[in-house]
């Protein structure tokens, strides 16, 4: 490693630090009606801990997607952390107002937060901030793309997690809306690892080179088809493999207190099948 690539290296990592910085200041000002020093330091809360440690990394992610792409020299590589980070920062921040209405749409989720300081509800915010992320990261990766197939395939990932986000609502033996917002954790938790391996498929999905539409969308439809086979096959393997002669459903929602292992077991085999799939497609 020579002196100029030590230099050059140091250059990207400046930069991605400078649009971190920004996404940072861009997340506080939309915020801006509470302090996230308060909730952090003086109330401890730890759900509000969760949706910012879920923001950091989203926009980690989102920023992966532009300089993890191949390179077209430090000139212009600047250029493009200046536009396409300034649009992941835009698209992070719009993506959780969309999530933040149809996802978790039947109960108001920043008093949940802020108020209640339900974990249940932080630990689904801060999977949708990494979902979103992986999808931001597989939009703006790869050759031959342009700012609108970026917002396109954006665009078809949030509609993919609001979707999943209603499937997975629509598989479970209960109403995962009910649960969280009685502040069941275990239930957030599995629902979590059910976005996070989604957004996992977004990535790959979407971080293919532009060849055409019609190609690129058939591979982002065959990730997608997958997904929705993956989660009710994951959730039996956990039923009856991962947790033999018990119900799921029972270990999550019918204890007095819900199953924080099992749920992890859950949203683990979620995660873990959607890095198996990406390997193997």
């Amino acid at each position: 490693m020579n002196l100029d690539h030590i230099l050059s290296s140091l250059t990207y990592l400046g930069a991605c630090f400078a649009v971190f910085v920004v996404g940072h200041l861009v997340f506080v000002v939309f915020r801006r009606s509470y302090s996230i020093k308060v909730e952090l330091v003086e109330k401890d809360n730890v759900a509000f801990a969760l949706v910012l440690c879920g923001y950091y990394l989203g926009l980690t992610f989102s920023i992966g997607g532009v300089i993890a792409g191949p390179s077209a020299g430090l000139e212009n590589d600047l250029i493009d952390m200046l536009i396409y980070g300034s649009l992941a920062i835009v698209l992070l921040n719009l993506s959780a107002l969309i999530n933040d209405r149809f996802i978790l749409s039947e109960f108001n989720i920043k008093k949940e937060i802020l108020e209640d300081q339900n974990c249940g509800t932080g630990v689904v915010e801060f999977a949708v901030f990494v979902a979103t992320g992986l999808n931001i990261y597989g939009a703006l990766y790869g050759l031959g793309g342009s700012i609108f197939t970026a917002i396109v395939f954006w665009a078809l990932g949030q509609s993919v997690l609001v979707l999943v986000g209603k499937y997975y609502n629509f598989i479970t033996q209960y109403n995962i809306h009910e649960h969280i917002e009685k502040d069941n954790v275990a239930v957030g938790i599995g629902f979590a690892g059910a976005l996070i391996g989604i957004g996992n498929l977004l990535r790959a999905a979407s971080a293919e080179h532009f060849i055409s539409w019609q190609e690129n969308l058939m591979t982002f439809a065959l990730f997608m088809l997958v997904g929705l086979f993956l989660l009710p096959v994951a959730r039996i393997i956990t039923d009856r493999i991962l947790l033999p002669g018990r119900s799921l459903a029972d270990e999550l929602v019918n204890q007095v207190k819900p199953n924080l292992g099992a749920a992890f077991l859950e949203a683990s085999s979620y995660i873990g099948a959607s890095f198996l799939i990406t390997w193997c497609i």
